[in-house]
């Protein structure tokens, strides 16, 4: 008897009663009225310990009869979506994907259904709700890159039938996007199915990019408040060892880890897509840095003090795709609104400053660029016959411009003068700072102060243009502004009036930071007595104004400054979320 190896007690018998006819017979009945096996069958697709065998059989019959599945019979249809197939055997599954393409061939109505209901199957169980738990929850068991396969060949079975799918698909794929608060491990399941789409979906990948970006400066912009948190703490509580458990709850912040999780998928997205075999795929990356541009121009641009999402851009112009116009369309435009036209300008100088990929002929290239519109404006203002006054409402983008120029040169004028120093001071020459800083603008009194003092100071040790006396007679004509707080009168002095904006400062997420410490220049301040003669002007007698910023004042608290680094936080304070 074959008895032995099995345990009666603990395994159930094999389900192989069925009740009611065959789907034709069920169908036909219903449309004369008689709705008894209808209801029956319904019942029994929706058992929970239904079958293998049986799943096989009512799928073959569902086929066979596709055409007369019309709208009519919306709630069968709906009880077949809602069976748990995708964890089966290899059998099962493939019967159920031959289904789903004879249904939407056949009765396109039910299309959006088809792919919501795949869309459900992409995310984490803890983003479901109790109802949806309970009919897939073993699929969430079982193998997750199998599963995952298994529904995105569904889709593209789909697609091979329907060519439009992408068109409804989008719609859906947005309106099921868990919510920015729900875990990092539910974000990073349905980010990297997303983007595994574009795979096969080549049409709609700048679409997803720019619904998951859109959904990650959510998270950006809230992790610059972290970020302040972060910084008040070590500032408050420096005698507090690293490890202590009060830091440790700080640094392990929920939005900072969701964010980390989600820019380390987009990550390695784009290093797949552009590499091959270890080998650089050039058209691949010049298609999915158009892509990326635009959502930038659309996105990012826009969004103020995002910290870490434009850094994706940042990778991928690592992979020295060679110039682009089109990144200084925003900032050349007249037409595009001040305000892009002043964030183009902060990001141009500080990727110039901050990317050490970025050759030296590229920089001095970008800033012909910056000071041939710099200039021109200067004599736009000079013929108009008007007096000029300083007024950053009415200048602001050559304002910032003007501030890309100062802190470019802050970061790379030791790349522009090493080698031919003679050359390169009859090109820092040719660019007629002097006319700049010396112009009616006055450029110098509503720039960073931290970024005209290092400039001041370099421009003077290379005798370029001397700026000290400007700078000494703004700050007399520097008035402070007397405001009621909630501690009473205080008296501050405005000393961000641009609202100065350093995209690419230091990248403090922990998963991709050593990634961009390899791509980033970092600022060095050398303290005094340092034997390098080079960097001896920054230790030297240098005019500050109190309260001058040191680190970006949009993304770090003003109580926290320190004249000790140009844009970034200070060394103390640059610690990995």
């Amino acid at each position: 008897m074959e008895v032995e190896n099995r345990d009666f007690l603990n395994i159930p018998p094999v389900k192989t009663v069925r009740f009611g006819g065959t789907v034709a017979e069920t169908l036909a009945k219903y449309k004369q009225g008689d709705s008894a096996d209808y209801e029956l069958l319904k019942h029994q697709l929706a058992d929970p310990d239904i079958k293998d065998a049986q799943i096989i059989s009512w799928l073959q019959e569902f086929r066979s009869c596709v055409t007369q599945l019309t709208k009519d019979h919306e709630q069968l249809i709906y009880t077949v979506m809602r069976l748990p197939w995708v964890g089966r055997s290899q059998a099962v599954v493939e019967e159920y994907m031959a289904f789903l393409s004879n249904l939407v061939s056949a009765q396109t109505v039910y299309l959006c259904a088809c792919l919501k209901m795949l869309g459900s199957f992409v995310l984490h169980p803890r983003f479901l709700d109790e109802y949806e738990f309970t009919f897939i929850f073993f699929f969430f068991c079982s193998d997750f890159p199998r599963n995952f396969d298994r529904c995105h060949q569904a889709l593209q079975n789909i697609t091979r039938y329907v060519p439009s799918t992408s068109r409804f698909l989008m719609p859906i794929l947005q309106e099921n996007f868990p919510f920015v608060q729900k875990s990092s491990r539910t974000l990073e399941c349905y980010v990297h199915n997303l983007l595994k789409v574009t795979i096969y979906l080549p049409s709609i990948r700048r679409d997803i990019l720019e619904l998951i970006i859109g959904k990650m400066l959510k998270l950006d912009v809230c992790s610059v408040c972290v970020c302040v948190c972060i910084c008040v703490c070590a500032y408050q509580d420096e005698d507090i060892p690293a490890d202590h458990p009060s830091r440790t709850a700080v640094t392990a912040h929920p939005v900072a880890e969701r964010l980390d999780t989600l820019m380390a998928v987009l990550m390695a997205y784009v290093k797949d897509v552009c590499y091959q075999n270890g080998s650089l795929h050039v058209e691949r990356t010049k298609e999915l840095y158009r892509d990326l541009l635009s959502v930038f121009d659309k996105l990012i641009l826009p969004t103020h003090a995002s910290c870490h999402v434009q850094y994706i851009l940042f990778y991928l112009c690592s992979f020295k795709l060679g110039n682009d116009s089109r990144k200084m369309s925003s900032l050349q435009n007249p037409s595009q609104p001040a305000v892009l036209r002043q964030a183009a300008s902060g990001y141009l100088g500080s990727f110039l400053a901050r990317a050490k990929f970025v050759p030296v002929l590229t920089v001095r290239a970008c800033l012909d660029l910056l000071l041939s519109l710099i200039h021109r404006y200067i004599d736009s203002q000079d013929s108009s016959g008007k007096q000029v006054c300083c007024d950053i409402s009415l200048h602001g983008p050559f304002y910032t411009a003007c501030q890309a120029v100062f802190y470019t040169l802050v970061f790379r004028h030791r790349a522009m003068l090493e080698g031919n120093m003679k050359k390169g001071l009859e090109y820092l020459q040719s660019l007629n700072l002097e006319r700049v800083v010396m112009c009616q603008l006055n450029p110098l009194k509503v720039c960073l102060p931290a970024v005209t003092s290092m400039f001041a100071a370099i421009t003077r040790k290379y005798q370029i243009v001397f700026c000290y006396t400007i700078i000494e007679r703004n700050n007399r004509h520097m008035l402070p502004v007397v405001r009621n707080s909630a501690g009473g009168d205080c008296v501050t002095t405005n000393t961000n009036p641009l609202d100065s904006f350093f995209p690419f400062d230091p990248y403090l997420l922990k998963r991709e930071n050593e990634t961009f410490s390899s791509l980033f220049k970092r600022w060095f301040f050398v303290c005094q007595g340092s034997r390098e003669d080079e960097d001896d002007f920054l230790s030297g007698d240098m005019p500050q104004a109190d309260g001058i910023v040191g680190m970006t004042p949009s993304s770090y608290d003003s109580n926290l400054q320190s004249p000790s680094s140009v844009g970034s936080p200070p060394v103390a304070f640059q610690r990995l979320f």
